[in-house]
Protein backbone atom coordinates (compact mmCIF):
# COMPACT_ATOMS: atom_id res chain seq x y z
CA UNK A 1 0.00 0.00 0.00
CA UNK A 2 1.54 3.78 -1.27
CA UNK A 3 1.21 5.98 1.63
CA UNK A 4 1.10 9.65 0.91
CA UNK A 5 4.73 10.34 2.38
CA UNK A 6 6.11 7.66 -0.32
CA UNK A 7 4.37 9.20 -2.94
CA UNK A 8 5.75 13.10 -1.47
CA UNK A 9 9.12 11.62 -1.29
CA UNK A 10 8.44 10.15 -5.04
CA UNK A 11 7.49 13.43 -6.53
CA UNK A 12 10.50 15.26 -4.70
CA UNK A 13 12.53 12.85 -5.89
CA UNK A 14 11.18 13.36 -9.33
CA UNK A 15 11.66 16.85 -8.85
CA UNK A 16 15.24 16.98 -7.75
CA UNK A 17 16.14 15.06 -11.22
CA UNK A 18 14.66 17.48 -13.39
CA UNK A 19 16.66 19.88 -11.46
CA UNK A 20 19.67 17.81 -11.97
CA UNK A 21 19.23 17.54 -15.26
CA UNK A 22 18.16 20.64 -16.36
CA UNK A 23 21.24 22.45 -14.27
CA UNK A 24 23.25 19.93 -16.60
CA UNK A 25 21.63 21.13 -19.94
CA UNK A 26 21.99 24.83 -19.01
CA UNK A 27 26.05 23.96 -17.49
CA UNK A 28 26.48 22.31 -21.06
CA UNK A 29 24.89 24.71 -23.30
CA UNK A 30 26.48 27.45 -21.61
CA UNK A 31 29.90 25.63 -22.03
CA UNK A 32 29.28 26.09 -25.59
CA UNK A 33 28.21 28.82 -26.29
CA UNK A 34 31.37 30.11 -24.14
CA UNK A 35 33.15 33.14 -25.80
CA UNK A 36 36.58 31.97 -25.94
CA UNK A 37 39.90 34.25 -25.19
CA UNK A 38 40.94 35.92 -28.13
CA UNK A 39 45.10 37.16 -27.37
CA UNK A 40 46.69 39.91 -29.03
CA UNK A 41 50.57 40.71 -28.58
CA UNK A 42 51.38 44.47 -29.58
CA UNK A 43 54.49 44.62 -29.98
CA UNK A 44 56.67 47.89 -28.30
CA UNK A 45 59.11 48.51 -31.47
CA UNK A 46 56.07 49.61 -33.19
CA UNK A 47 53.85 50.66 -31.43
CA UNK A 48 54.53 52.90 -28.54
CA UNK A 49 56.32 55.90 -28.05
CA UNK A 50 58.98 57.44 -25.33
CA UNK A 51 58.06 60.92 -24.55
CA UNK A 52 60.05 63.34 -22.42
CA UNK A 53 58.57 66.75 -21.35
CA UNK A 54 58.86 68.86 -22.15
CA UNK A 55 61.17 69.40 -25.12
CA UNK A 56 62.89 65.36 -25.90
CA UNK A 57 61.68 62.44 -27.13
CA UNK A 58 63.63 58.73 -27.55
CA UNK A 59 63.33 55.54 -28.77
CA UNK A 60 64.34 52.34 -26.58
CA UNK A 61 62.54 51.61 -23.57
CA UNK A 62 66.08 51.65 -22.17
CA UNK A 63 66.04 54.84 -22.03
CA UNK A 64 63.22 55.19 -19.56
CA UNK A 65 65.01 56.42 -16.77
CA UNK A 66 63.65 59.58 -14.94
CA UNK A 67 60.49 60.46 -13.89
CA UNK A 68 59.25 63.09 -17.04
CA UNK A 69 59.58 60.03 -19.17
CA UNK A 70 56.63 58.38 -20.15
CA UNK A 71 55.21 55.78 -22.78
CA UNK A 72 52.43 55.46 -24.98
CA UNK A 73 50.93 52.67 -26.58
CA UNK A 74 48.21 52.62 -29.17
CA UNK A 75 45.95 50.01 -30.37
CA UNK A 76 42.63 50.43 -32.02
CA UNK A 77 39.29 48.23 -31.57
CA UNK A 78 36.31 48.10 -33.99
CA UNK A 79 33.74 48.16 -30.87
CA UNK A 80 33.42 48.22 -27.40
CA UNK A 81 35.07 45.34 -25.32
CA UNK A 82 36.55 44.72 -22.16
CA UNK A 83 40.28 43.91 -22.56
CA UNK A 84 42.32 41.95 -19.73
CA UNK A 85 45.82 44.23 -19.88
CA UNK A 86 49.24 42.27 -19.24
CA UNK A 87 52.73 43.34 -19.98
CA UNK A 88 55.92 41.73 -21.23
CA UNK A 89 58.75 42.81 -19.71
CA UNK A 90 62.15 42.44 -17.92
CA UNK A 91 64.11 44.79 -15.05
CA UNK A 92 67.31 45.49 -15.62
CA UNK A 93 68.09 45.27 -11.66
CA UNK A 94 66.07 46.36 -8.56
CA UNK A 95 62.61 46.67 -8.62
CA UNK A 96 60.14 49.49 -9.92
CA UNK A 97 56.58 50.05 -9.00
CA UNK A 98 54.57 51.42 -12.78
CA UNK A 99 51.36 53.22 -12.74
CA UNK A 100 49.83 51.81 -15.71
CA UNK A 101 46.55 53.62 -17.17
CA UNK A 102 43.43 53.67 -19.83
CA UNK A 103 41.24 56.31 -20.77
CA UNK A 104 38.72 54.37 -17.89
CA UNK A 105 41.16 52.59 -15.27
CA UNK A 106 44.42 52.93 -13.48
CA UNK A 107 46.75 50.44 -12.43
CA UNK A 108 49.78 50.75 -9.69
CA UNK A 109 52.31 47.23 -10.65
CA UNK A 110 54.68 46.11 -9.14
CA UNK A 111 57.47 44.92 -11.70
CA UNK A 112 60.85 43.08 -10.89
CA UNK A 113 63.05 40.05 -12.54
CA UNK A 114 65.44 40.62 -15.13
CA UNK A 115 64.28 37.94 -17.59
CA UNK A 116 61.45 39.04 -19.99
CA UNK A 117 58.31 37.67 -18.60
CA UNK A 118 54.26 38.23 -18.22
CA UNK A 119 52.90 40.74 -16.02
CA UNK A 120 48.76 41.06 -15.37
CA UNK A 121 47.64 44.68 -15.15
CA UNK A 122 44.03 44.23 -15.04
CA UNK A 123 40.54 44.38 -16.87
CA UNK A 124 39.55 48.11 -18.67
CA UNK A 125 36.50 48.57 -20.71
CA UNK A 126 36.89 50.45 -24.25
CA UNK A 127 34.85 52.02 -26.46
CA UNK A 128 35.52 51.58 -30.47
CA UNK A 129 38.29 53.60 -31.67
CA UNK A 130 41.68 54.49 -30.92
CA UNK A 131 43.31 53.83 -27.28
CA UNK A 132 46.18 54.79 -25.53
CA UNK A 133 47.82 52.64 -22.44
CA UNK A 134 50.01 54.91 -20.77
CA UNK A 135 53.11 53.92 -18.69
CA UNK A 136 54.69 55.86 -15.76
CA UNK A 137 57.35 55.38 -13.44
CA UNK A 138 56.65 55.69 -9.44
CA UNK A 139 59.63 54.58 -8.28
CA UNK A 140 62.42 52.23 -8.92
CA UNK A 141 65.55 51.07 -7.32
CA UNK A 142 67.30 50.13 -10.23
CA UNK A 143 69.13 52.58 -13.25
CA UNK A 144 65.80 52.09 -15.25
CA UNK A 145 62.29 51.23 -14.50
CA UNK A 146 61.61 48.48 -17.34
CA UNK A 147 61.76 47.20 -20.28
CA UNK A 148 58.95 46.28 -22.12
CA UNK A 149 58.59 44.09 -24.57
CA UNK A 150 55.02 43.98 -26.14
CA UNK A 151 51.67 45.21 -24.35
CA UNK A 152 49.05 41.65 -24.52
CA UNK A 153 45.50 42.33 -24.81
CA UNK A 154 42.79 39.34 -23.53
CA UNK A 155 39.26 39.28 -24.92
CA UNK A 156 35.92 37.50 -24.88
CA UNK A 157 34.31 39.92 -26.38
CA UNK A 158 32.72 38.37 -29.46
CA UNK A 159 34.63 39.23 -33.14
CA UNK A 160 36.69 41.80 -31.85
CA UNK A 161 38.70 42.72 -34.55
CA UNK A 162 41.96 45.24 -32.92
CA UNK A 163 44.35 47.27 -35.58
CA UNK A 164 48.20 48.15 -34.82
CA UNK A 165 51.50 47.57 -36.13
CA UNK A 166 51.47 43.67 -36.34
CA UNK A 167 55.51 42.82 -38.26
CA UNK A 168 58.66 44.00 -38.67
CA UNK A 169 58.32 43.41 -42.50
CA UNK A 170 60.35 45.76 -44.98
CA UNK A 171 61.21 47.78 -41.32
CA UNK A 172 57.22 48.22 -41.06
CA UNK A 173 58.33 49.13 -37.20
CA UNK A 174 59.54 52.46 -38.76
CA UNK A 175 57.26 53.06 -40.61
CA UNK A 176 54.34 52.35 -38.49
CA UNK A 177 56.04 54.12 -35.88
CA UNK A 178 56.33 57.47 -38.95
CA UNK A 179 52.61 57.03 -39.32
CA UNK A 180 50.25 56.58 -42.30
CA UNK A 181 51.95 59.07 -45.22
CA UNK A 182 48.58 60.39 -47.37
CA UNK A 183 48.40 61.90 -50.96
CA UNK A 184 45.79 63.83 -53.35
CA UNK A 185 46.54 62.90 -56.49
CA UNK A 186 45.07 65.53 -58.86
CA UNK A 187 43.06 65.10 -61.96
CA UNK A 188 43.97 66.49 -65.13
CA UNK A 189 41.47 67.66 -68.04
CA UNK A 190 41.99 64.96 -71.08
CA UNK A 191 45.24 65.61 -73.18
CA UNK A 192 46.54 68.55 -71.11
CA UNK A 193 50.38 68.63 -71.26
CA UNK A 194 50.93 71.02 -67.99
CA UNK A 195 53.76 73.33 -68.25
CA UNK A 196 52.76 75.17 -64.94
CA UNK A 197 51.77 73.45 -61.50
CA UNK A 198 50.50 76.20 -58.86
CA UNK A 199 49.17 75.53 -55.20
CA UNK A 200 48.58 77.22 -52.25
CA UNK A 201 49.60 75.64 -48.69
CA UNK A 202 48.15 76.73 -44.75
CA UNK A 203 49.32 74.72 -41.77
CA UNK A 204 46.32 75.34 -39.67
CA UNK A 205 47.86 76.70 -35.80
CA UNK A 206 48.94 73.50 -33.98
CA UNK A 207 49.19 71.34 -36.57
CA UNK A 208 52.87 71.85 -37.42
CA UNK A 209 54.94 69.14 -35.15
CA UNK A 210 58.44 68.73 -35.91
CA UNK A 211 59.11 66.21 -38.76
CA UNK A 212 56.19 66.96 -40.53
CA UNK A 213 56.70 67.67 -44.48
CA UNK A 214 53.59 69.23 -46.72
CA UNK A 215 54.24 68.60 -49.61
CA UNK A 216 52.45 71.20 -51.86
CA UNK A 217 53.35 70.74 -55.72
CA UNK A 218 54.61 67.12 -56.27
CA UNK A 219 55.10 65.59 -59.98
CA UNK A 220 56.62 62.54 -61.53
CA UNK A 221 59.94 62.65 -61.36
CA UNK A 222 60.13 65.12 -57.98
CA UNK A 223 58.62 67.34 -54.90
CA UNK A 224 58.17 70.64 -53.52
CA UNK A 225 57.15 71.90 -50.44
CA UNK A 226 57.37 72.73 -46.21
CA UNK A 227 59.00 70.78 -44.08
CA UNK A 228 59.64 71.28 -39.78
CA UNK A 229 62.94 70.44 -39.54
CA UNK A 230 63.61 71.02 -35.80
CA UNK A 231 62.50 73.21 -32.90
CA UNK A 232 64.56 76.33 -34.28
CA UNK A 233 64.54 75.28 -37.90
CA UNK A 234 61.96 75.27 -40.75
CA UNK A 235 62.62 74.99 -44.51
CA UNK A 236 60.90 75.07 -48.13
CA UNK A 237 62.91 72.00 -50.17
CA UNK A 238 62.95 71.46 -53.55
CA UNK A 239 63.96 68.09 -55.20
CA UNK A 240 64.15 66.32 -58.29
CA UNK A 241 64.81 62.26 -59.14
CA UNK A 242 68.07 61.52 -60.81
CA UNK A 243 66.40 58.35 -63.52
CA UNK A 244 69.18 56.34 -62.58
CA UNK A 245 67.77 53.83 -59.67
CA UNK A 246 70.02 54.22 -56.43
CA UNK A 247 70.70 55.52 -52.83
CA UNK A 248 74.27 56.36 -53.35
CA UNK A 249 74.37 59.46 -54.88
CA UNK A 250 78.16 58.81 -55.73
CA UNK A 251 76.85 55.91 -57.73
CA UNK A 252 75.08 58.11 -60.23
CA UNK A 253 76.57 58.19 -63.93
CA UNK A 254 77.81 61.77 -64.94
CA UNK A 255 75.27 61.12 -68.02
CA UNK A 256 72.20 60.66 -65.40
CA UNK A 257 73.04 63.37 -62.81
CA UNK A 258 70.78 65.90 -61.91
CA UNK A 259 71.96 69.55 -63.22
CA UNK A 260 71.81 73.17 -61.08
CA UNK A 261 70.87 75.39 -63.41
CA UNK A 262 70.40 78.35 -60.96
CA UNK A 263 69.17 78.76 -57.22
CA UNK A 264 67.66 81.95 -55.25
CA UNK A 265 69.52 84.21 -52.52
CA UNK A 266 70.07 82.16 -49.90
CA UNK A 267 69.27 79.11 -51.22
CA UNK A 268 71.38 75.46 -50.54
CA UNK A 269 71.84 73.07 -53.58
CA UNK A 270 73.25 69.92 -53.16
CA UNK A 271 72.46 66.34 -53.42
CA UNK A 272 70.31 63.52 -51.51
CA UNK A 273 70.59 59.82 -50.94
CA UNK A 274 68.70 56.99 -49.26
CA UNK A 275 65.21 57.38 -50.84
CA UNK A 276 66.88 57.19 -54.09
CA UNK A 277 69.10 59.91 -55.37
CA UNK A 278 69.14 63.42 -57.00
CA UNK A 279 69.25 66.99 -56.45
CA UNK A 280 68.12 68.85 -54.01
CA UNK A 281 67.76 72.43 -52.76
CA UNK A 282 66.29 74.20 -49.86
CA UNK A 283 65.31 77.36 -48.20
CA UNK A 284 65.61 77.98 -44.54
CA UNK A 285 62.96 80.01 -43.57
CA UNK A 286 60.56 80.67 -40.52
CA UNK A 287 57.28 80.17 -42.20
CA UNK A 288 54.30 79.86 -39.72
CA UNK A 289 50.90 78.19 -39.00
CA UNK A 290 48.19 79.78 -39.79
CA UNK A 291 49.36 82.25 -43.14
CA UNK A 292 48.99 80.41 -46.46
CA UNK A 293 51.99 79.93 -49.04
CA UNK A 294 52.17 80.05 -52.54
CA UNK A 295 54.30 77.26 -54.97
CA UNK A 296 54.43 77.52 -58.46
CA UNK A 297 56.35 74.75 -60.27
CA UNK A 298 57.21 74.51 -64.15
CA UNK A 299 58.52 71.48 -66.00
CA UNK A 300 59.89 72.12 -69.77
CA UNK A 301 61.46 70.15 -72.14
CA UNK A 302 64.46 71.53 -73.71
CA UNK A 303 64.35 69.50 -77.10
CA UNK A 304 67.54 67.82 -76.12
CA UNK A 305 66.18 64.93 -73.89
CA UNK A 306 65.99 66.56 -71.09
CA UNK A 307 63.37 68.28 -68.86
CA UNK A 308 64.07 71.64 -66.84
CA UNK A 309 62.03 72.30 -63.69
CA UNK A 310 62.05 75.25 -62.10
CA UNK A 311 60.51 76.29 -59.12
CA UNK A 312 59.35 79.56 -56.90
CA UNK A 313 57.91 79.99 -53.45
CA UNK A 314 55.47 82.93 -52.48
CA UNK A 315 56.03 84.39 -49.10
CA UNK A 316 52.98 86.53 -48.07
CA UNK A 317 55.25 88.45 -45.18
CA UNK A 318 57.99 88.96 -48.31
CA UNK A 319 55.43 90.06 -50.42
CA UNK A 320 57.45 88.45 -53.91
CA UNK A 321 57.80 85.38 -55.67
CA UNK A 322 61.17 84.44 -54.59
CA UNK A 323 63.65 81.48 -57.15
CA UNK A 324 64.02 78.50 -54.96
CA UNK A 325 65.99 76.53 -58.02
CA UNK A 326 66.27 74.99 -61.30
CA UNK A 327 67.16 71.61 -62.41
CA UNK A 328 67.91 70.01 -65.26
CA UNK A 329 66.72 66.32 -65.59
CA UNK A 330 68.64 64.30 -68.27
CA UNK A 331 67.00 61.26 -70.05
CA UNK A 332 63.61 63.16 -69.60
CA UNK A 333 61.48 64.62 -72.18
CA UNK A 334 57.93 65.62 -71.42
CA UNK A 335 56.31 68.38 -69.40
CA UNK A 336 55.03 67.35 -65.72
CA UNK A 337 52.79 64.46 -64.74
CA UNK A 338 51.21 62.85 -61.91
CA UNK A 339 50.51 66.21 -60.46
CA UNK A 340 50.16 65.57 -56.37
CA UNK A 341 50.35 66.82 -53.05
CA UNK A 342 51.18 64.63 -50.19
CA UNK A 343 51.66 64.70 -45.97
CA UNK A 344 53.99 62.80 -44.18
CA UNK A 345 56.20 63.21 -40.89
CA UNK A 346 59.78 61.88 -41.33
CA UNK A 347 60.53 61.37 -37.40
CA UNK A 348 59.55 57.88 -36.30
CA UNK A 349 59.96 59.28 -32.70
CA UNK A 350 56.90 62.11 -33.63
CA UNK A 351 54.40 59.63 -34.54
CA UNK A 352 52.29 59.94 -32.35
CA UNK A 353 51.89 63.55 -33.08
CA UNK A 354 49.21 64.95 -35.04
CA UNK A 355 49.73 67.12 -38.40
CA UNK A 356 47.14 68.52 -40.86
CA UNK A 357 47.28 71.19 -44.17
CA UNK A 358 45.19 72.20 -46.72
CA UNK A 359 45.38 72.82 -50.67
CA UNK A 360 44.13 75.91 -52.17
CA UNK A 361 43.64 77.69 -55.29
CA UNK A 362 44.93 74.43 -57.13
CA UNK A 363 45.49 75.42 -61.14
CA UNK A 364 47.99 74.16 -63.72
CA UNK A 365 48.86 75.69 -67.36
CA UNK A 366 49.40 73.42 -70.02
CA UNK A 367 52.00 74.14 -72.99
CA UNK A 368 49.58 76.51 -74.78
CA UNK A 369 48.81 79.23 -72.38
CA UNK A 370 45.05 77.56 -71.19
CA UNK A 371 44.46 77.42 -67.62
CA UNK A 372 42.55 74.82 -65.77
CA UNK A 373 41.61 74.67 -61.88
CA UNK A 374 42.53 71.16 -60.20
CA UNK A 375 39.02 70.63 -58.39
CA UNK A 376 39.27 66.91 -58.58
CA UNK A 377 41.29 64.44 -56.77
CA UNK A 378 41.83 60.56 -55.88
CA UNK A 379 42.84 60.33 -52.09
CA UNK A 380 45.41 57.95 -51.35
CA UNK A 381 47.54 56.26 -48.86
CA UNK A 382 51.24 54.10 -47.79
CA UNK A 383 51.52 50.57 -47.18
CA UNK A 384 50.86 51.09 -43.25
CA UNK A 385 47.48 52.82 -44.37
CA UNK A 386 46.64 49.82 -46.86
CA UNK A 387 47.84 47.59 -44.31
CA UNK A 388 45.23 49.05 -41.52
CA UNK A 389 47.98 49.10 -39.62
CA UNK A 390 47.90 52.70 -38.71
CA UNK A 391 43.85 54.32 -39.95
CA UNK A 392 44.60 57.61 -38.11
CA UNK A 393 44.62 59.19 -41.74
CA UNK A 394 41.97 61.46 -43.09
CA UNK A 395 41.48 63.45 -46.53
CA UNK A 396 38.60 65.89 -47.92
CA UNK A 397 37.30 68.90 -48.47
CA UNK A 398 36.86 71.97 -46.23
CA UNK A 399 36.46 75.69 -46.97
CA UNK A 400 36.77 75.54 -50.89
CA UNK A 401 40.30 73.76 -50.16
CA UNK A 402 41.37 69.92 -50.33
CA UNK A 403 42.49 68.90 -47.29
CA UNK A 404 44.79 66.11 -45.98
CA UNK A 405 45.43 64.73 -41.95
CA UNK A 406 47.62 62.34 -40.48
CA UNK A 407 48.84 61.45 -37.35
CA UNK A 408 47.89 61.30 -33.77
CA UNK A 409 45.73 58.28 -33.65
CA UNK A 410 42.74 60.00 -33.80
CA UNK A 411 39.19 58.61 -35.17
CA UNK A 412 38.40 59.23 -38.34
CA UNK A 413 35.65 60.59 -39.93
CA UNK A 414 34.96 57.10 -42.69
CA UNK A 415 37.04 58.59 -44.92
CA UNK A 416 38.05 55.77 -47.28
CA UNK A 417 41.63 55.19 -49.58
CA UNK A 418 40.65 55.34 -53.34
CA UNK A 419 38.32 58.29 -53.00
CA UNK A 420 37.12 60.88 -55.21
CA UNK A 421 36.97 64.36 -53.79
CA UNK A 422 35.52 67.48 -55.36
CA UNK A 423 35.67 70.72 -55.02
CA UNK A 424 32.58 73.22 -55.71
CA UNK A 425 33.24 76.50 -57.59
Amino acid sequence: MTTYTDRYFEVSKQSLLFSILLFGIMLYAGRVNAQPAATWNIPSNGNSFLVQVPSRTGDRMEEWQSNDQHYLFFFWTDRSCIVDLSLNLSVAMGKSLLNVSSETKAFNVKVSGNVSHLVRVGKVRLDKGYHRIELRGITKSGSTYANVAELKLRSKTDKLDVNYVKDNVDNRFYWGRRGPSVHLNYELPAGAEAEYFYNELTVPVGQDPEGSYFMATGFGEGYFGMQVNGPEERRVLFSVWSPYHTDRPAEIPESERIVLLKKGEGVHAGEFGDEGSGGQSYLKTNWKAGKTYGFLLKGTPDGEGNTVYTAWFYDPDAGNRQLIASFKRPKTDHYLSRLHSFLENFEDQNGYLGRKCLYSNTWCMDKNGHVFPLTKARFTGDDIAKRGYRLDYEGGTEKNAFYLRNGGFFNNSGCTLQSSLQLQR
